[in-house]
């Protein structure tokens, strides 16, 4: 129930439209609950003098059917202001919640998409919400109309007649008591649908995605048996849930009709005895009708409940995850930084778990290239996550010309870091906005720079469409080199003053990894530079070089140092580098 208060609160932000649909349902019942009356007075406007044998009174029936015809006018205008206020405050509600989820989203820091498969969140922003639509629709704006319309004709119907309109009601309680129970199963199964469609979207990502892998290894029936399972699970839970929906309307109406066989066996009987008129007895039967019609909609309308009680559960649960990277309320912006980085003890554990970094020291003192090496696991990306807060450190501090990280906006601090990470983004959309990503406002001179000192040019200005080139999904149309290369140009049109490259040179050719060195040289003049390897031949100008292992820094010194020491770097350069210097040399003799 808390999560279906939230909901209404978030419609309660449209309160005007809600009124104004609660008005259109008042008319739409005003005219309603007057025509079974007008019915019953214009059949016995003709029943009795043909029963009597007097003149019919033509005045009276003409009257009583130009009043139908315009409270059926009026309530076809009301019911329709009701359908449309309704559907556009339920639009409203869940433009309202899509927006506030995926801004949240926005904001987590990588620790929190750790946690979420992108097909969960994907589900949630688009099934859940849709759900919660529904609700707004059928629950929130129409049952208060069900509910009016059933309390009043009840009402209506002891009025006219207190012994048919008993026995009419009489089996209220038991359809009550009956939908009240298949609320509370169909809540659980929804919820348990939402959960497996959450699964099966984590299914349809991961394969539409992984497709060159799925195809490279012949798995095609593999993925087909995967989703086969999870798609039956979906549809045994929905034909499960429809069951009790079926069942609990067929309950309804089965009490409905025996009601109505109970009251045209006595009417019938009143009518015959002279204690009521023909025409009464045709009035409280298409009130009875009309009291149907909340009666049958009673399973739509918990059905509409139990599935935004699961999906508001499952929103909130996202809306109210915090992120571990908050900004303080007065941070300040990052202006014109200097690029003077320092990890003081600085500890990391992911979620609490086992140390993944353990007393960092790290100083890169301004325009100063420092490099990280080490094996893989070593914490070498961990550091470079930790400058612009992705993640938050565990222990220490980072702090940036002096001042702490956490002091500076996100926005200003990230934008004062380029980095091109080793698993590169590319959107579906044309060369030219996925340099300039980050940077929109930047002019096509600048991009093209930046393109050239990433040694893209030459490849794009060969292209057919240059620069408009459309670049397929995840930038599939465009080798892994060349993705690498749009990375750093996106980076180098940041212009930042801090530059973290992470294994920038893994997917390229030795020919190409020269080229971008030599242009890198030049565009890392001036500013701090951070650049992880995993293989040797990139750090050798680097002024620092810090080795890490298991989350420590075991050395650090510039190449010729380390070689000296004999160290762990000296063991990975002569596995890596010594047969290649050698070769070199002989070729040069």
């Amino acid at each position: 129930m808390h999560h279906i208060l939230r909901i209404i609160k978030i419609a309660l932000r449209y309160k005007y439209r809600l009124a104004f649909a609660y008005l259109s349902t008042v008319g739409a019942i005003v005219a309603y609950i007057f025509l079974p009356k007008l019915f019953g007075d214009a059949i016995d406007s003709v029943a009795e003098p043909i029963l009597t044998g007097g003149e019919i009174e033509t005045e009276t029936l003409y009257t009583c059917i130009i009043i139908i015809l315009a409270l059926s006018v009026i309530r076809g205008g009301m019911s329709y202001f009701q359908t449309y206020l309704a559907e556009t405050l339920s639009q409203y509600v869940s433009y309202d919640m899509r927006n506030s989820f995926y801004d949240h989203v926005q904001h987590q820091g990588f620790a929190f998409h750790d946690r979420h498969h992108t097909g969960n969140l994907m589900s949630r922003a688009i099934t859940d919400v849709e759900n919660i639509r529904m609700f707004i629709n059928m629950g929130l704006v129409r049952a208060p109309y069900f509910v009016a319309l059933f309390i009043i004709v009840a009402a209506i119907l002891i009025s006219m007649n207190w012994k048919l309109g008993l026995l009419s009601a009489s089996f209220m309680p038991i359809v009550a008591v009956y939908t009240s129970s298949v609320r509370l199963k169909m809540r659980a199964l929804w919820l348990l649908v939402q959960e497996k469609m959450a699964e099966l979207s984590i299914i349809l990502q991961e394969n539409f995605s992984g497709q060159r892998v799925v195809k490279a290894f012949a798995s095609e029936d593999h993925e087909e048996d995967r989703f086969e399972i999870k798609n039956s699970e979906v549809s045994d839970i929905y034909v499960e849930a429809e069951k009790l929906r079926a069942s609990s309307m067929s309950f309804m109406l089965f009490t409905f009709m025996v009601a109505m066989a109970l009251i045209m066996w006595y009417g019938g009987r009143q009518v015959m005895n002279g204690v009521m008129t023909p025409g009464e007895l045709a009035a409280f039967v298409f009130y009875l009708q009309i009291l149907a019609l909340p009666v049958r909609m009673a399973g739509w309308v918990v059905n509409a409940y139990a599935r935004a009680a699961s999906a508001g559960e499952r929103m909130f649960e996202i809306l109210d995850a915090p992120s571990p990277v908050r900004e303080a309320s007065d941070a300040s912006t990052l202006e014109n930084s200097q690029g003077h980085v320092k990890f003081e003890n600085v500890s990391f554990a992911y979620d609490g778990g086992k140390p993944v970094l353990r007393n960092i020291n790290l100083e890169a003192k301004p325009g100063e290239i420092v490099a990280l090496v080490g094996p893989p696991g070593s914490g070498k990306s961990t550091i470079a996550n930790l400058l612009p807060r992705f993640y938050e450190v565990s222990a220490g501090a980072i702090t940036v010309d002096g001042v702490n990280v956490k002091e500076f906006t996100l926005h200003s601090l990230r934008n004062s870091i380029g980095m091109v990470q080793q698993d590169v983004f590319l959107f579906t959309t044309s060369l030219k906005e996925n340099i300039k990503y980050g940077r929109e406002s930047a002019s096509d001179d600048q991009m093209k720079k930046a393109s050239t000192i990433a040694q893209l040019s030459e490849f794009i200005e060969g292209l057919e469409d240059g620069y408009d080139t459309y670049v397929g999904e995840r930038g599939s149309t465009l080798s892994g080199g060349q993705r690498q290369r749009m990375s750093i140009a996106r980076a180098i049109l940041l212009d930042p003053p801090i530059l973290i490259l992470d294994d920038s040179t893994s997917s390229v050719d030795a020919n190409t990894e020269d080229q971008i060195k030599a242009a890198m040289d030049n565009s890392m003049k001036g500013r701090t530079t951070f650049i992880i390897a995993n293989r040797l031949s990139t750090v050798h100008s680097a002024d620092k070089i810090v080795v890490l292992k298991e989350g420590r820094i075991i050395e650090e010194g510039n190449h010729e140092e380390l070689l000296e020491k004999g160290g762990l770097y000296n063991e990975i350069y002569e596995l890596q580098l010594r047969p290649q210097d050698e070769l070199t040399s002989e070729v040069s003799e």
